[in-house]
């Protein structure tokens, strides 16, 4: 049986973004599927990438849905 490359130690691993803010990693080496953007400068082993996105990754509402709800909070309220 063969290891995924996402569970093997020795990968190198780069950090993805998507238009909601969501991240991932990813193997360096694969093609970054479409939606995906690369994070600039964030490339090493699966602890690194993965202490960037615990660091980074807080909120983990998508950006759509955080955009919202301020939009919903800065709405005046309905009169009763």
């Amino acid at each position: 049986m063969s290891t995924s490359c996402f569970d093997r130690e020795d990968e190198t691993f780069i950090v993805l973004v998507n238009h909601e803010g969501q991240y991932s990693i990813w193997p360096h080496w694969k093609a970054v599927p479409g939606g995906w953007s690369a994070v600039d400068g964030v490339q090493g082993d699966k602890k690194t990438v993965l202490d960037y996105v615990e660091k980074t990754w807080t909120d983990m509402r998508p950006l759509s849905l955080r955009q919202w709800m301020d939009e919903q909070a800065a709405a005046p309220a309905a009169p009763l």
